[in-house]
């Protein structure tokens, strides 16, 4: 007799229910038995919503300014490493290598 795999959820589908429980209008059990799971998830993921909620709004305009630094910085070290392999490639076959 195999064990039973253990049913994985995709992180939309929690934060679906834990937002419906967030928002009162159903019971937990009601919730938990039309999307078929156990009512102690749906209390757990609804914590979770609730407790991490806030990180959504907390976005730091200066990660974006060194993100595109950074992209920059990395383009420019490409466009020098393209130049140099081009030129040792010419360079190794004017000296037949």
């Amino acid at each position: 007799m195999s064990k039973a795999k253990r049913k994985r959820y995709t992180g939309a589908f929690k934060a679906k229910v834990g937002l419906e429980a967030l928002m009162g209008i159903k019971t937990v059990g009601q919730i938990a038995r039309e999307n078929q799971v156990h009512p102690v998830q749906v209390t757990q993921w609804k914590g979770v919503v609730r407790d991490r909620c806030g990180e959504l709004f907390e976005t730091r305009p200066a990660e974006a300014g060194e993100n595109q630094e950074l992209i920059a910085q990395l383009h420019e070290k490409i466009g020098q490493l393209t130049v140099e392999a081009d030129w040792l490639k010419k360079k190794s076959k004017a000296l037949g290598l």
